[in-house]
Order: structure tokens, then C-alpha cells, then sequence
């Protein structure tokens, strides 16, 4: 696995994290990690395999439970963690923030509330006139995601 795609999960880990209303400082220190992770110039299965957990402690951001999932994703292509938050709240969640309208807070409102979860369950619910029950989402908003729903494939 290569950096820009631990980087990826760990950025998505915080993104899930947000929809999710989780700790705002844990989810930052994943943000920060994934931000150091993305541009490292040496590879972090190098620097594991070369210096070990110490070698990845060394990296801006990484600590000893940061490091532990770098090495679980390098060894098993996944962590914990991950599998505990995707099992409880779907990656598809994160699909939702890709519509021009809505933010993490709406995502996390759709999805704990409506039960909505993807753009399919998206246009289903947008189809069944389910917009007008959230609050927050005034007709703008409303007509903007209807048209982006309209555009994505």
C-alpha cells in the first residue's frame, strides 16, 4: 500500500469520523497524519521495513496509535478502527459530501435520521419529496441538490 493511499484512508477516516459527530481532536490528528503521510517523500512500508515503528514515529503527526494503523494497513491492508466506524456508519456515507448542497452536518442528518446512505438512497429519498422534511435544507439548497443528483452519474 502506498502513501497516498494510507494517507486516503486516513483522511476518509476523519471524514466518517465528522458525519459521525466523533471526537473533533482525534479526527484532526487523523487529518493532520494523512496531510504528513500524502507528500512523505520515502515510502512508509520502506521506513517500516528499514526502521521500524520508530522510524514511522519519526514522521510530523504520527504517534504510537497512528503509527500501529500504518503498520496494520501495510501488513493486513486495513485496521481495526476502520472496520469498527465502516461496519457501524457505510463508506457510502462519504459519497453524500460530493453533492454540491451538502456538508457533514446534512450528511449525518440524512444518514441518522433518514437512514440514507448513498446517492441511490439519495435520489429516492430526494424522488419522494424527502428534502422538505430536514431542516436546514431550504429550497436553494434543495433545487441545487436536485440538480446535482440530475448530473451525477
Amino acid at each position: 500500500m502506498d502513501n497516498e493511499s494510507i494517507a486516503k484512508r486516513f483522511f476518509r477516516l476523519a471524514a466518517l469520523m465528522e458525519i459521525r459527530g466523533d471526537d473533533p481532536f482525534r479526527l484532526r490528528s487523523y487529518r493532520n497524519a494523512a496531510e504528513a503521510l500524502e507528500t512523505w517523500p520515502m515510502s512508509l512500508e520502506k521506513i517500516l521495513k528499514e526502521e521500524g515503528l520508530a522510524g514511522l514515529l519519526a514522521i510530523p503527526g504520527v504517534g504510537k496509535a497512528i503509527a500501529g494503523k500504518i503498520v496494520d494497513l501495510i501488513e493486513r491492508g486495513t485496521f481495526d478502527a476502520w472496520e469498527r466506524i465502516i461496519a457501524e456508519t457505510p463508506e457510502t456515507v462519504l459519497d453524500l459530501l460530493e453533492i454540491p448542497g451538502i456538508g457533514p452536518k446534512t450528511a449525518a442528518l440524512l444518514h441518522q435520521k433518514f437512514k440514507v446512505s448513498s446517492r441511490v438512497e439519495l435520489k429516492k429519498f430526494v424522488a419522494g419529496g424527502g428534502l422538505d422534511l430536514v431542516d436546514g435544507i431550504g429550497s436553494k439548497t434543495a433545487e441545487r441538490i436536485k440538480h446535482s443528483l440530475g448530473t451525477l452519474k
